[in-house]
Order: C-alpha cells, then sequence, then structure tokens
C-alpha cells in the first residue's frame, strides 16, 4: 500500500471512529457500566450548585446551624458521589479503551500478515509499523479517555443548560443567543485540525519507514559509509514530521485560546446581566450563585470540548489509517469452499501453459507459456541465467502470486482452489537468503514444525550438520541469535533454515541451492542429508553448481521465462547451447587459473 495521503478524501466527521464498534461490542456490559458510572457522576455534579443554592438562600437566612449543617451534609453528599463515580467511570472506561486497542492492534497484525508479497511491495515495513504503534497510541488515548472526557463534557453542558433554563430563562436566552458565536468558529478551526493531523502521522510515517528500512540493511550502509547520506535523509523526514507537527499545534493552541476567550467572554456578559438582575430584586443571591455555577459547567465543558475535539480529530485520523489496513483485502485468498486436499500429498506438480506477469512489471513476461509435469519422488533441477523465471516458479508453486493464464497443479488439483495454508504446509523452502527470527535456535529450527519435541528438533538439527555448532553456543539450543540470526555465520544460518526443512518433513521440497553458503566439509554433511531428505520426495532446486545439477534426476533450462531445454545432463551439453555455455563457464569460473566468472544461475 503505497501512501495515499493525497488520495484519501478529507473526511469532514467523525465517522472513522465508527469502525470501532465491532471491537467494543463484545464488552457491552463494561460500557454500560462506564456509561451508568458518568451518568450518575454528571447528575451528582449538577445537583452540587442546588444544593449550594438552599444553603444560602435558605440555610444562612434561617440564621440555624442545625439547618446549615443539613445542607452542608448534602452538599458533602452529593460530593462525595461525584468522586467515587467518576473515578468507577475513569477505571471502566480505561479498561475498555486499553481492552480496545489491543484487540484492533492484534486485529490489524492479523490482517497485515496474512496479505500477499503483492502488498509488500507497495508498501513500507516502516509505514505499516507506524500505523500498528503510533495510530493505535492515538486511538488509545480517544478510547480511554478523551472520548470519555468528550462524553462527559456533553452531559455536563446539556444538563447545565437545562437547569440554566430553569434558573433564570432570561439570562439563558441571552447565552443561547451568543452560542453559535462560540460553537461555528471551533467547527471550522477544528477542521483544520484533522487535516492537520492526517498528515502529521504520514510524515511520522515516512520517517519510521526510513528508519526500518536503513536499520533492516546496517552493514549495507556502514560497508558503503552511507551513514551521512541516510542520516541527512532520516533528519529530513523528521524535520518534516516536526514542521507539520508544528503547524498542526499552533492551530490547536488557536483552537483552545479562541474556544476559552469566546465562552468566558459569553459567560462574563451574562453574568454581568445576572447581577443587575439580584439589584433589581428578580433574583435572590443563591438563585445568582447556583446560575455562576452552571455557567462555570457551560464554559469549562465548552472549554474542554474544544480542547479535546482536537484529540479526537487526531484519533479519528488514526482510525481512518488504521481502517485502511483493515479493510486491505489480498489478492490470494482463500476460496469460499476449499478443495478437499489430502492430508500428505503424493507429491506431482503440474503447470499447464502458465504464464505470469508481476504486478509491479506488467510489461515484463516472468513466464511464458510454461508447462512442466514433474513425478512424485522427481527430483528437478532449475537452470539458467538470472532473470529467466526460476525463483518466480517457486512463488507460484506457493502461491504467493497466481498465474495470468494456466494453471498449477498437485495432485492434480488446482492449487488456486486450496487454501494457501493448507497448500504451504506440504512445502518446504530452504531460500538462499536464509531468514532466521530474533529468538534462539530451538525456537528458529521449531518454526517448520510448531510443537515439535525438542527430541525432534535436536534430531533435526543432526541431520543438517547443525547441532555441533549449536552445542557450542553459551546457552546452547537455547541461545538468542540476534535479530535475523546476525550471530551466526551465513553458513550456519543456512544449516538451521535446512533443519527447519528437516523438522517439517513435507512432500515436496523447494531448495534454492541450500547448500551455497557452506565450506567443503559442512556441504559434504548437508548434501548427504539433503540426499536422504529428499528420498521420496518431491525436488525442485534451483541449481547454481554442476554437482548438484548432475545428481538431478532432469534439469530445466529456462530463459526469459521459458523452458528452452530439459533432460539429462550428457543430454543438455550436447543439445541445448545455453546450457552448455552456462556449464563452460562455470568450469572455467572454478578453474584455479581462471577468475571467477559466472555459474548456472
Amino acid at each position: 500500500m503505497a501512501d495515499h495521503s493525497s488520495d484519501r478524501p478529507k473526511a469532514r466527521s467523525l465517522a472513522p471512529l465508527a469502525a470501532l464498534k465491532p471491537f467494543a461490542r463484545p464488552y457491552r456490559a463494561r460500557v454500560i457500566g462506564a456509561l451508568a458510572a458518568l451518568i450518575v457522576a454528571a447528575a451528582a455534579m449538577l445537583a452540587l450548585p442546588l444544593a449550594l443554592r438552599q444553603l444560602i438562600d435558605h440555610g444562612l437566612a434561617a440564621n440555624s446551624a442545625a439547618t446549615i449543617d443539613q445542607y452542608f451534609w448534602g452538599f458533602l453528599a452529593a460530593a462525595v458521589a461525584f468522586g467515587g463515580f467518576a473515578a468507577l467511570r475513569f477505571y471502566h472506561v480505561t479498561w475498555v479503551g486499553e481492552r480496545i486497542v489491543a484487540d484492533v492492534r492484534a486485529a490489524v497484525y492479523a490482517r497485515v500478515i496474512r496479505m500477499d508479497p503483492t502488498f509488500f511491495e507497495v508498501t513500507r515495513t516502516g509505514e505499516v509499523l507506524s500505523r500498528l504503534t503510533t495510530d493505535t497510541t492515538l486511538v488509545q488515548t480517544i478510547a480511554g479517555s478523551s472520548l470519555s472526557i468528550a462524553l462527559r463534557s456533553v452531559l455536563s453542558l446539556a444538563g447545565a443548560l437545562v437547569l440554566l433554563a430553569l434558573t433564570s430563562p432570561k439570562l439563558t436566552g441571552a447565552l443561547a443567543i451568543m452560542l453559535p458565536l462560540v460553537i461555528v468558529p471551533l467547527i471550522v478551526v477544528g477542521r483544520r485540525v484533522r487535516a492537520l493531523s492526517r498528515a502529521s502521522q504520514d510524515r511520522i510515517a515516512d520517517a519510521s519507514g526510513l528508519a526500518g528500512e536503513t536499520l533492516n540493511a546496517i552493514q549495507t550502509v556502514q560497508a558503503y559509509t552511507l551513514e551521512a547520506l541516510q542520516s541527512a535523509r532520516f533528519n529530513k523526514a523528521v524535520e518534516d514530521s516536526f514542521n507539520t507537527g508544528i503547524a498542526r499545534t499552533k492551530v490547536r493552541a488557536l483552537l483552545t485560546a479562541l474556544g476559552t476567550m469566546l465562552v468566558f467572554g459569553a459567560m462574563t456578559a451574562v453574568l454581568w446581566l445576572g447581577a443587575h438582575e439580584v439589584l433589581a430584586g428578580r433574583m435572590t443571591g443563591g438563585a445568582l450563585s447556583q446560575f455562576l455555577l452552571y455557567a462555570v459547567y457551560v464554559g469549562s465543558a465548552s472549554a474542554m470540548l474544544s480542547e479535546t475535539f482536537g484529540e479526537i480529530q487526531r484519533g479519528a485520523g488514526a482510525m481512518e489509517r488504521l481502517s485502511e489496513l483493515l479493510a486491505a483485502t489480498p489478492a490470494i485468498r482463500e476460496p469460499h469452499t476449499p478443495a478437499a486436499f489430502p492430508l500428505r500429498a503424493q507429491g506431482r506438480i503440474q503447470l499447464d501453459n502458465v504464464s505470469f506477469r508481476y504486478p509491479s512489471r506488467p510489461d515484463t513476461p516472468a513466464l511464458d507459456q510454461v508447462t512442466i509435469d514433474i513425478a512424485p519422488g522427481e527430483t528437478v533441477a532449475l537452470v539458467g541465467p538470472s532473470g529467466a523465471g526460476k525463483s518466480t516458479l517457486f512463488q507460484l508453486l506457493l502461491r504467493f502470486y497466481d498465474p495470468s493464464v494456466g494453471s498449477v497443479r498437485v495432485d492434480g488439483i488446482d492449487i488456486s482452489a486450496v487454501a494457501p495454508e493448507t497448500l504451504r504446509r506440504q512445502i518446504g523452502l530452504v531460500p538462499q537468503d536464509t531468514v532466521l527470527f530474533g529468538a534462539t535456535a530451538r525456537e528458529n529450527i521449531g518454526y517448520g514444525r510448531p510443537g515439535a519435541s525438542d527430541h525432534d528438533i535436536t534430531q533435526a538439527a543432526h541431520a543438517a550438520a547443525a547441532d555441533e555448532f549449536l552445542s557450542k553456543l553459551p546457552q546452547g539450543y537455547d541461545s538468542f541469535l540476534g535479530e535475523r540470526g546476525l550471530r551466526l555465520s551465513g553458513g550456519q544460518r543456512q544449516r538451521l533454515a535446512i533443519a527447519r526443512a528437516v523438522l517439517k518433513d513435507p512432500p515436496i521440497l523447494l531448495l534454492d541451492e541450500a547448500t551455497s553458503a557452506l565450506d567443503a566439509e559442512s556441504e559434504r554433511l548437508v548434501q548427504e542429508a539433503l540426499e536422504k531428505l529428499m528420498k521420496n520426495r518431491t525436488t525442485i532446486i534451483i541449481a547454481h553448481r554442476l554437482a548438484t545439477v548432475q545428481k538431478a534426476d532432469r534439469i530445466l533450462v529456462m530463459d526469459q521465462g521459458k523452458i528452452v531445454g530439459q533432460g539429462t545432463h550428457a543430454e543438455l551439453i550436447n543439445s541445448n547451447p545455453l546450457y552448455a555455455r552456462l556449464a563452460a563457464l562455470q568450469l572455467q569460473a572454478a578453474s584455479p587459473q581462471l577468475a571467477p566468472s559466472h555459474t548456472l544461475a
């Protein structure tokens, strides 16, 4: 997903917050409890001015200590009720807010992790992480406090206005005339805050994306001495974020100042009229005090609304960005009614007239009318120059993409009719660029078959010639390997990837020259393990070395997305000029008299 900030509709409502409803629905009881506590607390707060009026007009006028005590006890009871239920409301609302945001984060992550490669071709990881962290934190602020404060302020404002009208219709009428003069400017400025908040979040996401990109390639950055250049790029992204944030802050400050001045200006004018009403004998001192407190409630509630409105606008913008991820749908989806698939496939693979173009390169065919039939248990090597389509075949077999034309079948079943997870359980992948996670060695091997016993994990490590170096680590199999396994050498990382495939025990193996990063002794050990693993399994190897190619049952020569030859090594040497040239180049590269040149892929 590219940065579509300029394409998004400039919504002028809080409608995006409606996306929180499904997340709040499971916690209806707590939400109702919070609302009940909010209503009781608001009622107790609104009762305080009534108690004060009674104290002034009746308690003090009676000149009786007992009467005064009675009214003070009533005043105290209202204050205690207000404080207790306000605390109860705060707890429930905060709990619901924390719970909702935790569920939102989990839902967004669960959606993103199931997206296909097309999504990640146009979406930076840092952008997703920014939405998972910064945006959800903003939503948490809304769901946990700002929305509660806004509701409390609305109740206080509505209740205080009603009681103002009952206290003095004349003064309330004057206040009502001034109210639109207060609200309209606040709404106009609030919309501007919303737009700037969205832009601010986009700039933060840009900075996060850049940081994630460079930190994931830190060795390349340092090897090419790009520290200064990348720091300058990041500084620019941070400055853009800062400038957008300051612009938003200025408008929010204007919103706060404007709200406060307009509200309390209107209150001052109304109270001036009230003072003259008392002087004329048309109001009592208690009634004026009651009106004064309710006017203060109106002013403080309005000011609080103007303050929280900006926060809620930011939260709405953040929720809009999160909703984009929640609404994202992968191009590769599970069929509504998945086809029945055996628990363990036999391993026959058929590609029938398959053509494919990557979405990011629609003008360049990656595969062009490819037809292949691989028998169960057969070992097939893919050979060809870079860009011939070898890795694309792996991508289609794993159903990371669907072919533009033609079909891919496993055991005679079109894989587009099978749930992707069901298909991928049948396939073991050992990529040339090994991927390890920031976890222990045991956990990294265990990803091959979650829930596997320690004994099975150890056996898989033995089979991949990994046990020897793993046993020498400080904590053995429980040693933390660092982010992306950087504490291990390239060959050690590759042996762990092979151990993971051994543990998975799949009927189909995809090997991207799994021994390419190993020294001669480790390669011999791993090659022996792989030969055992490959028995009775369908194996497709992207081959870079003649030794690997010669052991395959069949070799497919690929060039520009097409199969341009197939057969054994001996057959192709004599019949396929491309294969003969690649083989000759590798033999030259292997010669000690010649510098390394080309390989078979």
